[in-house]
């Protein structure tokens, strides 16, 4: 089924589209402000537990805090923020993601109950309230009852984890995970509902491309106020100090401009020229995903850069400095790959002189380290910036 909005869909509570760019409200930017905390939650509890237990941990609540984001946007995409009701939605959600990223730190310990409810009461809660607020008739109500389906099973498994321990909790909620991150890719299929076709999501765009470019900002952002506050407590600013700043900070440097200065602009021309908008916009959730990972794994190596210019370079330490970056290429190669339809050849040597480097840090301090992942993402932004010119699609 496929519709267009001007002419088969009208309710008072959604965007008006006339063609023109759907611009990102005060409402949504105020929303994202949790996010900045839930970011700093997540790379604090990876920083204090560099085990392999301790990554699986992060990974499933990243997805958590991604889903419950994501979810959120598609929302607003179609749903006018400026309305009373959609706005009061959206701060109902806000309350509920505060509590979900105060509880981080304790969501595999005693807060996991709180952690999963709060998360689960924001999606299920939300999209519950669209089906109450359009009515039985509405062309995009089908859609909805399949996607609450799938958000109540997923509710199941996210309370059935905070009720459990240890590795049960973790496999309940990877499923959970599972349920949310991987049904739209299959149109959220059920028995008896059917399932919806990615034309069903007739989205704005560039509306879409902007609020991922956006959380991109905002990791983007704590890595540089963990940076800062790094320095901050610093007891003495000596020359050691002072150059691991400048490493972490050229290093957040490059990965901002491999992301807005060689594609963005293009990736919104991307999404608005495509003749199916809807499976675009699925396509930049699920890589923005990966992308972001990476850029928390690496602001975890710029603390540790921060922290301690001085010392050696463990083998967990090696690892989170190589794989961040590592991370963040390559959500940055499939992220390019859709919007230019080609691989990033750049990105694919980056990954592989970062895996090269890991042996070589093992033997050096973390100062040197942090430079040395720094200037292969500097170096390939160089490239890349050669390559394309922001705003020339295909270029």
């Amino acid at each position: 089924m496929s519709f267009h909005v001007s002419e088969h869909i009208h309710h008072p509570l959604l965007r008006k589209r006339d063609g023109h760019h759907a611009r990102v409200t005060f409402e949504e930017l105020f929303f994202d402000l949790v996010y900045v905390f839930a970011v700093t939650q997540l790379s604090h509890e990876l920083l204090h537990d560099l085990t392999a237990a301790g990554v699986v941990q992060v990974v499933i609540l990243w997805f958590a805090v991604w889903l419950g984001w994501q979810y959120t946007c598609w929302f607003t995409n179609w749903f006018n923020p400026e309305t009373p009701p959609v706005r009061g939605i959206l701060f109902v959600s806000m309350a509920l993601a505060l509590v979900m990223a105060a509880a981080i730190g304790g969501a595999f310990e005693e807060r996991g109950l709180i952690f999963a409810g709060a998360y689960a009461a924001m999606q299920v809660g939300r999209t519950a309230f669209i089906l109450f607020s359009l009515g039985r008739d509405h062309p995009l109500c089908a859609n909805y009852r399949r996607m609450l389906g799938w958000l109540v099973i997923a509710a199941c498994f996210w309370i059935s984890g905070g009720l459990a321990e240890g590795w049960w909790r973790a496999g309940l909620w990877a499923a959970a995970v599972l349920c949310e991150y991987v049904s739209p890719m299959f149109g959220f299929a059920l028995p008896g509902l059917g399932r919806s076709s990615t034309r069903d999501w007739t989205i704005e765009g560039g509306h879409l491309a902007e609020r991922c470019q956006l959380f991109v900002i905002v990791a983007l952002g704590e890595t540089l106020l963990a940076t800062g506050a790094m320095l901050a407590d610093a007891q003495s600013w000596d020359m050691q100090v002072v150059s691991a700043m400048l490493a972490t900070f050229v290093g957040t440097i490059a990965m901002w401009w491999l992301y807005f200065g060689t594609s963005s602009k293009d990736a919104v021309a991307t999404i608005t020229r495509s003749e199916d908008p809807g499976r675009i916009g699925a396509y930049f959730h699920y890589v923005h995903a990966i992308l972001i990972a990476g850029i928390i794994a690496t602001a975890v190596g710029n603390d540790l850069v921060m922290a301690h210019p001085h010392d050696g370079v463990k083998p967990a330490y090696g690892l989170v400095l190589s794989l961040g970056p590592i991370i963040y290429l390559v959500g940055s190669a499939i992220y390019k790959k859709i919007v230019y339809g080609k691989v990033a050849v750049s990105h694919i040597v980056g990954v592989i002189l970062l895996a090269g480097l890991i042996p070589l840090l093992l033997d050096t301090h973390l100062l040197v380290a942090g430079w040395l992942t720094s200037i292969v993402l500097i170096g390939i932004g160089l490239w890349e910036g050669r390559i394309r010119r922001p705003g020339k699609l295909g270029a």
